[in-house]
């Protein structure tokens, strides 16, 4: 059988999801993402508490994923996001 893609044996996701956070902060990526869109068409994501009514639960990690998702989404549009939770 012939392998069509190298196989990587020492790739490991939370390592590098390391090095990139640590770079991240080191740079203050977030606040400039947040500076270079001044000006811009803000785009509002309105949310309630995350759990006003019981117990946190999974669906409460699914609903701010889902907010996660629109917001990056738009940001990436150009929008000016600013995260506010609650």
């Amino acid at each position: 059988m012939v392998k069509r893609f190298p196989e990587h044996k020492n790739f490991n996701l939370a390592d590098i999801n390391n090095e990139i956070l640590e770079i991240w902060k080191a740079e203050d990526i977030f606040k400039k993402s947040l500076e270079i869109r001044q000006g811009h068409t803000p785009f509002i994501f309105y949310e309630g508490p995350p759990s006003a009514n019981g117990i946190p639960g999974i669906h409460h990690v699914m609903a701010r994923t889902i907010k996660d998702i629109f917001c990056r989404y738009k940001t990436m549009q150009e929008y000016l996001v600013e995260r506010k939770a609650g």
